[in-house]
């Protein structure tokens, strides 16, 4: 791809673009959850050789009057808008050292709904944590949680432990010094995806084996068993859980050889691991570039590793998480003629 070309605003009536944006999304709001988001965004643009949309969504404020009239009175939104727009230049500011093709939008409206409507063209969606509210309406914060399970294409979020790696200028030092004294993370290059034996976590495996090989990482699958789950509670213990971890490594083998067959070059192995599925992949998030989930899963052999416990992963990560929607894909047809698939017996 070329230079990178600025576009402070797509031709449009100043109340929203004009055409819906593909490639790679970026919600930001001016805090530093969203500078982080906003350069992890950058880079995963260019390494996709995509264009990347930058966008910022402010409410106008109604509340109700104090005089005998009553009713309801509203703000000149000029003021707001303005503001808005100083964070979206500032942020187009930002990623204008990356070779890729970069524009943005200021939206009115609910910040969720907004993203939430883009997801339908993007490629990916990517927000920071948790933001400072204000003028935007809380564009990052409670929308980090509530879109990755609605979107319709994967949703990135980047926490704010990530910007030691993601690079920093004179306006980020204080992220430095909160990252002090979080302590700096030594990151492997690896993705670290996690599966329960659903259809939804064979979808995410595969989402992450692409995210692997952009960047030239290594896969790792991981199958998180909780101590006690459903009807294993009664039995005794040792001996079930012993032939619940081997039955679980059989499917895992076939599930392996599944994905060879389709990427014979990535480097991919798996582990079985005895806890939590949110303690162990939050773990995980503290080494590795970049962890995967599904939105929902079924349960099966490990609990309901994904939905409940993507929420839990999303609030606790000390690194990016990609939340990969439902959706259908040609590979998965073949998956049986490897082996056992467990999650569809459960």
């Amino acid at each position: 791809m070329g230079a990178q070309e600025l576009h402070p605003d797509p031709a449009q009536d100043g109340r929203g673009a004009s055409a819906a944006p593909e490639g790679i999304v970026v919600g930001v709001d001016g805090s530093e959850h969203g500078q982080c988001a906003l350069v992890w965004a950058a880079r995963e643009a260019q390494r996709r050789r995509r264009p990347l949309h930058i966008v910022t969504a402010y409410s106008v404020p109604i509340f109700a009057a104090s005089g005998l009239d009553g009713g309801y009175a509203t703000v000149d939104d000029s003021v707001i808008r303005e503001g808005a727009e100083a964070i979206a230049r500032q942020a187009l500011e930002k990623v204008s050292t990356y070779d890729i093709d970069a524009s943005s939008s200021v939206e009115n409206g609910d910040a969720a709904g907004v993203l939430l409507e883009m997801s339908g063209s993007a490629e990916l969606l990517v927000v920071g944590t948790r933001g400072r509210g204000g003028f935007v309406g809380r564009l990052l914060g409670s929308v980090s949680s509530a879109l990755p399970a609605h979107a319709k294409c994967p949703t990135v979020t980047v926490p704010l432990f990530c910007a030691d790696r993601l690079g920093e200028t004179t306006e980020d030092r204080r992220i430095k010094a909160e990252q002090a004294k979080a302590g700096h993370r030594q990151v492997e290059n690896v993705v670290v995806v996690g599966v329960d034996g659903s259809e939804q976590a064979r979808v995410a495996v595969l989402e992450a084996a692409d995210q692997a090989v952009r960047l030239g990482a290594a896969l790792r699958v991981v199958c998180a068993v909780p101590q006690y789950s459903g009807s294993l509670a009664w039995v005794p213990a040792p001996m079930d859980r012993k032939a619940l971890f081997d039955d679980i490594r059989v499917t895992l083998d076939a599930g392996m050889a599944w994905l060879r067959s389709h990427y014979p070059r990535l480097q991919a192995d798996y582990e079985l691991k005895d806890g939590s599925p949110v303690d162990v992949l939050v773990e995980e998030s503290r080494h590795v570039e970049l962890v995967v989930v599904g939105t929902r899963g079924r349960g099966g052999f490990t609990g309901m590793l994904l939905g409940s416990t993507s929420d839990g992963v999303l609030h606790h990560a000390k690194g990016p998480v990609m939340v990969v929607p439902d959706r259908e894909d040609p590979r998965l047809a073949d998956r049986a003629r490897f082996g056992p698939m467990l999650g569809d017996a459960a």
